[in-house]
């Protein structure tokens, strides 16, 4: 009997693992572009699925944002049903574009936020529609150096740099799973010749308006030529150990907020002795925390210092205003309210 190819053991065991706390019998999405990652991905997945009587589901987007869309996602689901796989394919709109195959695209976030989004939403409701437990990504090691590095570019902190979850629960109790975020990308290229499957590159994937394709083709290889090789795996390591600090710091967060915040008239109070009290870093936090968790707004840097300023420097300023709500220091409360 001829040997495993390395890569087919190495992503097999990777999804073997990220399905282990599952039950047997359920149902499992694959987001499957018909790349090499997402191909390797619903291989790996579809070999692991029969041995736990899972049913295993393919869910191929297209975006529309270019000519020949429809039939590189028919193709990539015809390469799904040839792996044993019930395929799906929806077609969404991207906020910005038109409804051909151009490629104009917008949304707040820019253009690959607007197509991230739709393709979550469209994910989203694939799996609603198939009852399904787990929606598996095809993100590697490679996308996540990349996450990290454009999260420094912003400067959004540590929220952005601890990159991609690998596993996360969302409001309607699907798990989202990222089973080869420790997988090279060459990785996934390797286990699909190895498996006679052939990938379909996506032109975009090098078009130099994305920032993720300027990142992967510009950026990392001159880290890697001027610092050294593995920076991509230093890069993914510290997503991780962030990620473990931020959850940690989340749970201090949450115990904390309890004695210190109260319900006020068209809003939310908190106590300035309790917030003064506190280090910068968990003080900001909690700020930040009040205004997404009562008015779903995403507060700046610069925003949520302008909050903690009423609590360390106050000297008699007036509301500060914020997206969705407003904050004010009345006596030792700060007090957010929604703006109307």
């Amino acid at each position: 009997m001829p040997s495993l190819s390395p890569a087919i053991a190495e992503i097999r065991l990777a999804v073997r693992t990220a399905l282990v706390d599952l039950p047997d019998g359920t149902t499992l999405v694959v987001a499957l572009s018909g790349g090499a990652d997402s191909l390797a991905l619903a291989a790996a997945t579809a070999f692991e699925a029969r041995a736990r009587g899972m049913q295993v589901v393919s869910a191929t987007i297209d975006h529309g944002l270019q000519e020949g869309s429809a039939a590189a996602a028919a193709a990539a689901a015809a390469k799904a049903q040839a792996l044993g796989i019930r395929a799906s394919v929806e077609r969404v709109q991207v906020a910005g574009s038109s409804s051909g195959s151009g490629t104009g695209i917008g949304g707040a976030g820019g253009p690959e936020a607007a197509a991230r989004d739709a393709r979550y939403a469209a994910l989203g409701r694939i799996a609603a529609e198939e009852r399904a437990v787990a929606v598996l990504l095809g993100h590697t090691l490679d996308d996540q150096a990349e996450t990290v590095l454009l999260g420094l570019a912003r400067g959004s902190g540590a929220a952005s740099l601890q990159g991609m979850a690998p596993s996360r629960a969302d409001e309607d109790g699907v798990i989202w799973l990222r089973p080869m975020l420790g997988v090279r990308r060459e990785t996934t290229r390797a286990f699909c010749a190895a498996s006679d499957l052939v990938p379909w590159d996506d032109p975009h994937n090098l078009d130099d308006r994305f920032a993720r394709v300027r990142v992967r083709e510009r950026v990392l290889p001159v880290l890697e030529a001027e610092l050294g090789p593995g920076i991509a795996a230093a890069l993914a390591r510290t997503a991780a150990q962030l990620r473990e600090d931020t959850e940690a710091f989340d749970e201090m967060i949450h115990e904390t907020i309890e004695d210190i915040v109260e319900h006020a008239e068209a809003g939310i109070s908190v106590s300035v002795a309790a917030l003064a009290a506190n280090p910068a870093a968990l003080r900001n936090r909690i700020i930040r925390l009040v205004a997404h968790s009562e008015f779903g707004a995403s507060l700046t840097r610069t925003q949520t210092v302008e909050v903690a300023r009423l609590v360390t420097e106050w000297s008699g300023q007036g509301p500060i205003d914020l997206p969705g709500c407003s904050a004010t220091r009345q006596g030792g409360q700060i007090v957010f309210t929604a703006r109307t």
